[in-house]
């Protein structure tokens, strides 16, 4: 990973914010422990201050926790073996290419090492990509939804919301796996937990506490440095 930029005359917010942006990972194992029900409440009440466009703040949350996110997992894995397809409410990718293909690339080889499965192992590799759907053992999950006719600006806020709930969850120990994957089953999910057709799904949130000791949890992505990405006119 680049290391980012010290100074010595970073103020101290900066220096807890670098800490909780460069500290946290995307956890792909959990343990069985569920988050108190008042950590889950301060989390979301930290991230319910993200910035929106004219403050319509468009998220909505449904979180499962416990018995309910089991019933979820079991019906979700049911589904997505009998129906593998994409139906997504907003479109993936079409494609990666150049930079942003080697990126991805790279994260899926770290993966792959991590947890010693070669790249030729087909079988091993698509039973790894099916524990999205597991969610990787989380004891909970927040679907995050939007209303349909915010488009492209109500995606664009809710992302922000979800990294604000991100380095919230950090910030109180907590693990967390933003989810594009459930989103590939965006009309079951709404069929399941009840949320109106109008309303779209942007992505799941699997959380918990991470299983440290396992060797999926063992490796960080890089991340490209400042004159990588930003040009300064």
């Amino acid at each position: 990973m680049t290391e980012p930029i010290e100074s010595a005359s970073c103020p101290p917010d900066v220096e807890v914010l670098r800490r909780l942006i460069f500290g946290r990972a995307t956890c792909r194992a959990y343990r069985a422990q569920q988050v108190p029900q008042d950590v889950v409440r301060s989390i979301v009440d930290v991230a319910r201050g993200t910035a929106s466009w004219c403050n319509v703040q468009p998220w909505d949350l449904v979180i499962a926790s416990g018995h309910s996110t089991d019933a979820f997992r079991n019906a979700l894995t049911e589904h997505v073996e009998q129906h593998p397809g994409n139906d997504s409410d907003i479109a993936f990718p079409e494609e990666y290419r150049g930079v942003h293909l080697d990126r991805r690339r790279r994260a899926g080889f770290q993966l792959y090492e991590a947890l010693g499965i070669e790249r030729g192992d087909r079988e091993r590799r698509e039973s790894q990509s099916f524990e999205n759907f597991r969610l990787f053992g989380a004891p909970h999950v927040a679907i995050v939804t939007i209303p349909q006719e915010l488009g492209t600006y109500g995606a664009v806020d809710a992302g922000g919301f979800v990294w604000s709930f991100l380095l919230s969850a950090q910030a109180h120990g907590v693990a967390t796996t933003p989810q594009a994957a459930l989103a590939m089953h965006s009309k079951f999910i709404r069929g399941y937990f009840d949320i109106p057709d109008e309303r779209r799904m942007v992505c799941g949130i699997s959380f918990g506490y991470a299983d440290e000791a396992h060797p999926v949890n063992s490796y960080r992505t890089n991340r490209a440095a400042v004159d990588e990405i930003a040009r300064f006119a």
